[in-house]
């Protein structure tokens, strides 16, 4: 079955894309530069800097690595970098979580 991004995911893409063109551009890189540093293709390159939310979650990750950017990623999904994941530290979370 085939899924549509949503509205919200679209515009996330977008502007990821948008900084990551702006980081490999602060380190003066080509597209091809990048690309080779980051092992995939400059035409990958393209899509994810043009937002495509189809470019597979591993060539983001080596993307961002390649751009010296990786830790920040990691960071900023970490919970425990909000104010939520710090209020809820102490409590011990569930392994697994069921529907209820």
């Amino acid at each position: 079955m085939k899924r549509l991004s949503s509205p919200t995911v679209k515009l996330a893409a977008k502007q990821i894309g948008e900084n990551l063109a702006t980081w490999r551009k602060l380190y003066n890189l080509t597209s091809q530069q990048l690309a080779d540093k980051a092992a995939v293709s400059r035409a990958t390159i393209s899509r994810l800097e043009n937002g495509d939310p189809k470019v597979s979650f591993e060539t983001f990750l080596n993307v961002c690595r390649a751009l010296s950017s990786l830790d920040a990623v990691v960071e900023a999904t970490d919970p425990y970098e909000t104010d939520y994941g710090r209020v809820r530290a102490d409590q011990v979370l569930p392994q697994r979580v069921r529907s209820s």
